[in-house]
């Protein structure tokens, strides 16, 4: 290992270093890196803090954003996101920047994660924004918008992908014309992917929208033979009559699921998404046929941000989010999410337009303390708090015969006189209608073609008087009628992670202000219904 020399031309000032091209050397060289030593010491010292997340994953220092270039190389998953080292603050006229590098961790299961060293570093940029990564044979492929030049490539071939090198040294699509004068598409957040030997690529943006005038989503599509020279082809989405007006399309993700493809991505203004359609390839278009939301209103304060994804190997995608806060944190803010695995619900012509969302990971090997719970009755309107279980870092998982309340509620982060609780609460048949489980079931079915409602209520969830409250997370989730509420909650110091029935998954940031709101309860409005079984863990952390 080798520090590199002071480069004045560098944007960055932060220390880079040359690694070995050997497994054992990189391991052993990290054993006496001096950043991998600056990172320890940042988590013992941000450990303290109540509200930091102890099984999701959080950067070892300072600030965290989007999630970045997620991908599977050489037996090993490897997470990238926007980095904000403590070192590096340029001066501007309003104050002062930090300057964005990619931060890099590396996971054998998706859930232990391991620090390793700030991977690109901004030069000829200003800062390393959102992109994607495209595994080959023989070296991995990031490409991502590089602030105030355009968007960038950088390669890698070595195991722990801690050296990189950038094709060309500068943007291989720039930001402007060689005059300043702008293209007719917008340069901004990439993602990469290859047919027929040739290289494709998305850049986020909008176009006017007609005939308001204001912006509207869109993602402008690349070609390229050699990655160094890209051609324009064309806007790549049609069809879409999902997102807003007023949605772009930042931080996209294109991959094959199943039989179709998705596009993940994030809007500045309604957060994170999904349009899932069929790819025309002959045509190089996007056929969009269905959508889907990641969270429920704006991305802040507390709510989910952006994605990054990469395909499993199996026909389904693994998608990671990092999540706002909702209060001031002294020295770190922000957080990932845990790892969602999507597939598509079925083949049928319902399901395949839609998701089925599970958690994805060696999550089990988190838990310890195991309390299992069997036919525990909810009589109407009564609070059922289970006594035997406290923890503000545990997973629930319970089924729930819901007969006919139209209300359950699951609390959590109680406190044992309810001054704070954040409220988990399932609305039978108080959603959209589905049309098309109501167009081909018979007349007797109909009334049951509706979609049941998931919500997570941080209205009491704290006393703190800096907190931001967010509105009711609520999003739509279809039980087929009869079907039991399958609730898998996750709970970690300041987050609230909720997938119903493999079909949803809601998440919000909340922060209790007492020590001992570490309760829950159950509650079932109106009529009468029946936990079936409750199983709870303690979860240990993943930096141990």
């Amino acid at each position: 290992m080798t520090a590199d020399k002071a480069d004045t031309s560098r944007a960055s000032t932060v220390p880079k270093y040359t690694f070995a091209k050997t497994l054992t050397e990189q391991e052993d060289q990290l054993k006496s890196n001096p950043m991998m030593e600056r990172f320890a010491a940042s988590r013992k010292s941000l450990s303290k803090d109540p509200y930091r997340p102890i099984y999701h994953y959080v950067n070892p220092e300072n600030d965290l954003n989007d999630p970045n270039g997620l991908c599977y190389w050489q037996n090993r998953w490897h997470l990238f996101y926007q980095g904000y080292p403590d070192s590096e603050i340029t001066s501007t006229g309003s104050g002062s920047k930090k300057v964005v590098h990619w931060g890099h961790a590396v996971s054998d299961d998706l859930v232990h994660w391991r620090d390793l060293p700030y991977a690109i570093y901004p030069d000829p940029e200003e800062s390393c924004f959102s992109g994607a990564t495209l595994v080959e044979n023989d070296r991995v492929i990031a490409m991502y918008h590089g602030v105030g030049a355009g968007n960038m490539i950088a390669l890698s071939d070595d195991p722990l992908l801690l050296n990189w090198e950038k094709v060309t040294g500068q943007a291989v699509i720039p930001i402007a014309q060689p005059d300043g004068s702008p293209w007719p598409y917008r340069v901004f957040d990439p993602c990469i992917w290859k047919k027929d030997n040739l290289y494709y690529a998305l850049s986020g943006g909008t176009l006017p929208h007609e005939p308001s005038g204001r912006r509207t989503r869109a993602n402008f599509l690349f070609r390229s033979d050699d990655l160094e020279s890209w051609e324009y082809l064309h806007p790549f989405i049609e069809g879409d009559s999902f997102t807003l007006v007023g949605d772009d399309g930042a931080c996209p993700y294109f991959w094959p699921i199943g039989d179709r493809h998705i596009l993940l991505f994030f809007s500045h203004m309604s957060g994170g998404q999904a349009l899932i359609g069929d790819y025309d390839k002959p045509r190089d278009k996007f056929v969009v046929t269905s959508h889907h939301d990641f969270n429920f209103g704006a991305f802040g304060p507390g709510g989910v941000h952006a994605p990054s994804a990469t395909p499993d190997g199996k026909g389904g995608v693994i998608a990671i989010f990092n999540m706002n806060p909702a209060m001031d944190t002294e020295g770190w803010n922000q957080i990932m999410t845990l790892p969602r695995h999507l597939s598509l619900l079925g083949e049928n012509k319902i399901d395949r337009d839609r998701l089925r969302i599970e958690p994805a990971g060696d999550i089990e090997s988190l838990r310890s303390d195991h309390k299992s719970f069997k036919d525990i009755l909810l009589p109407a309107n009564n609070e059922i708090v289970i006594h035997e279980v406290q923890g503000n870092a545990m997973e629930l998982i319970t089924e729930i015969k819901v007969n006919t309340s139209p209300m359950i509620e699951l609390n959590v982060f109680r406190s044992p006189n309810k001054e704070e609780f954040t409220r988990v609460a399932f609305y039978a048949n108080r959603g959209y209608r589905d049309w098309e489980r109501y167009d081909q079931w018979q007349p007797d079915k109909r009334l049951a073609a509706t979609e049941g409602l998931i919500t997570i209520d941080s209205s009491y969830s704290s006393l703190l008087p800096d907190v931001l409250s967010r509105a009711p997370e609520t999003g739509p989730v279809f039980l087929e009628r009869d079907e039991n509420l399958k609730l898998r909650v996750f709970i970690d110091k300041s987050v609230v992670e909720v997938f119903v029935n493999d079909k949803q998954c809601i998440a919000m940031r909340v922060y209790p202000g007492k020590t001992e709101s570490t309760g829950i309860s159950f509650r079932s409005q109106g009529k009468d219904a029946k936990i079936i079984t409750l199983d709870t863990w303690q979860m240990k952390s993943i930096y141990s």
